[in-house]
């Protein structure tokens, strides 16, 4: 006898507001209890502590969520200069005391300077990068400090907001990737000082600039109202900038059962697509070669 399934098909992408104090696996699986849904994934983790967007795919938007952790991000942060932790935020152990900088918001836009653009960062220990299949706060936690080699990451758009001595609060639109629990550590270095993060929301993921985010609360307010399939966004959602593939019934077919074929698309070299069926139904995703080959990447299961 085959194992039950728990659940039901729901497929689509909802935006969490995610709420400080949880890790984003357990408000992933809060929203995926509000929905009821089988399976459920994430494009990319927040700590604990941060708060903001943390879109959650449903169902067979699931098998999205891979192609969106490239995903540039905006976040607006507060740092309290002069005191250090061991975790980089306000959950960890106080390591360390630092002068406070004597500087206005003239010198600290130019002290800036440095981290826009493309700069190193180290990742922190504290975090959950792999060395030999452990992540680094195990070690961390054990006491172990691990050599970690720099990473070039990519600082779009980086601002002061306001400075009121001890605490900075600064917006940042980075690519994927960028540890800010690091890039305010690293300006506060730079200041002569030291950091910790009070408080970190994520404002954006791409591509959502347009859509609004739900509280755990609003979620469980609209499935008490009945309407909460209106909060879903579609599938592909994510995937704005993915060219659009048109099949008739009979490459529908072929599709659906994972088996490449040839294909063109006008004005389109090489590169991955949506792939859609005469009715106007997503069928999934797939990779669609220079040498006009269509192969199927994720069959959706509707």
């Amino acid at each position: 006898m085959g194992r039950r399934k728990h659940g039901v098909d729901v497929h689509g992408i909802v935006l969490l507001d995610k709420p400080a104090g949880i890790s984003s696996n357990r408000a992933l699986q809060k929203v995926r209890g509000i929905f009821g849904a089988r399976k459920a994934g994430h494009t990319g983790s927040l700590d604990p502590f941060a708060t903001g967007m943390l879109p959650v795919c449903l169902g067979e938007a699931s098998k999205t969520a891979a192609f969106m952790l490239e995903a540039g991000k905006r976040y607006r942060a507060t740092a309290h200069l002069g005191t250090a932790t061991t975790t980089g935020d306000v959950e960890g152990e106080v390591i360390g005391t630092c002068p406070l900088p004597e500087i206005d918001m003239a010198g600290l836009s130019r002290a800036l300077e440095p981290f826009r653009g493309e700069i190193e960062q180290v990742p922190p220990m504290y975090s959950a990068l792999k060395h030999e299949g452990k992540p680094l706060y195990e070690y961390a936690r054990a006491g172990i400090v691990i050599e970690r080699p720099s990473r070039r990451v990519n600082i779009h758009h980086l601002e002061v907001i306001a400075w009121q001595p001890p605490e900075l609060k600064f917006e940042v639109h980075c690519s994927k990737g960028t540890y800010i629990r690091t890039l305010a550590e690293d300006i506060a270095t730079a200041l002569g000082s030291c950091a910790h993060l009070v408080a970190l929301r994520r404002t954006l993921v791409e591509p959502f600039d347009d859509f609004p985010m739900h509280t755990l609360e609003q979620l469980q307010q609209a499935k008490d109202a009945g309407n909460l399939a209106d909060l879903l966004l579609s599938i592909d959602a994510g995937l704005p900038d993915w060219p659009r593939v048109e099949l008739d019934v009979i490459r529908q077919g072929q599709f659906k059962h994972g088996n490449p074929f040839e294909f063109s698309l006008p004005g389109f070299n090489a590169g991955k697509v949506r792939v859609y069926g005469p009715e106007n139904n997503l069928l999934g995703l797939a990779d669609l070669t220079s040498a006009g080959v269509l192969k199927p990447a994720r069959v959706f299961n509707f």
